[in-house]
């Protein structure tokens, strides 16, 4: 969600750009700019970006894996640790099947 103060004309961040850089990198929110009083473009820092990145991808293989579930495609979890830690060479002190 954005606050209001996030919500500028695209004119201000013309004349001022560093302002608007310094801010997004200090809070890591998202400004929408506005061209007429209509939101036009949406500006973040790169750090912030990639973290949304990095989520939205995490979300993906999430829905991914749940669809898979769903769908009797899985396997039980002690399966997977068993065959994980077989094919990594680890071992665990116990073993719970």
């Amino acid at each position: 969600m954005f606050k209001m103060d996030a919500i500028h004309p695209v004119s201000d961040f013309s004349r001022k750009p560093a302002e608007h850089i310094k801010r997004l990198k200090k809070t890591g929110l998202p400004e929408i700019l506005t061209v007429n009083g209509k939101a036009e473009i949406v500006i973040q820092d790169a750090k912030a970006y990639e973290k949304m990145v990095e989520l939205l991808d995490s979300l993906e293989k999430i829905a991914r894996a749940a669809k898979s579930h769903d769908e009797g495609k899985g396997i039980p979890a002690n399966e997977f640790f068993k065959e994980f830690e077989k094919r990594h060479g680890l071992k665990r002190d116990s073993v719970q099947d």
